[in-house]
């Protein structure tokens, strides 16, 4: 196999779902993706998806899968993903990430466990000079 094509993990890449205002000036749940690399990531492709099953009734849930492209990520920077809805809370939500660097690809599965996105697990998120749940 041809050495570019391998996959390595990512490190200094990360995932956060930050409050932050909407386009009506209301707040709205947000998935942001963060750089803390020094290097800049090239093409950034991010597919999330939610799934779970029902408490109540043991029905299997999956949400639609969506992709996201991000041509460049500047080092020490970040970007806004998606917005994220408070009802999908209780699923585990899946956010596959992959870039290159120096024509070397890099990927990681970032995970938000059922009711993980709450309150108590807000970080301080200096990069963005927010606070948000985190998974590095």
């Amino acid at each position: 196999m041809k050495e570019y094509l391998k996959s390595n993990p990512a490190e200094g890449v990360s995932v956060a779902i930050v409050v932050d205002l909407n386009e009506e000036n209301a707040e709205q749940h947000y998935v942001f993706l963060i750089n803390e690399r020094n290097d800049d990531l090239k093409g950034c492709m991010v597919v999330s998806r939610g799934y779970g099953e029902n408490l109540k009734s043991g029905e299997k849930i999956e949400t639609s899968v969506l992709r996201h492209v991000v041509d460049e990520l500047p080092a020490n920077s970040f970007v806004k993903i998606e917005p994220i809805m408070p009802e999908l809370f209780g699923l585990n939500n899946e956010y596959w990430v992959s870039f290159w660097i120096d024509e070397v690809m890099y990927d990681k599965r970032y995970i938000f466990l059922p009711e993980s996105i709450k309150q108590e697990n807000l970080v301080a998120i200096p990069i963005m000079q927010k606070n948000g749940v985190l998974i590095r």
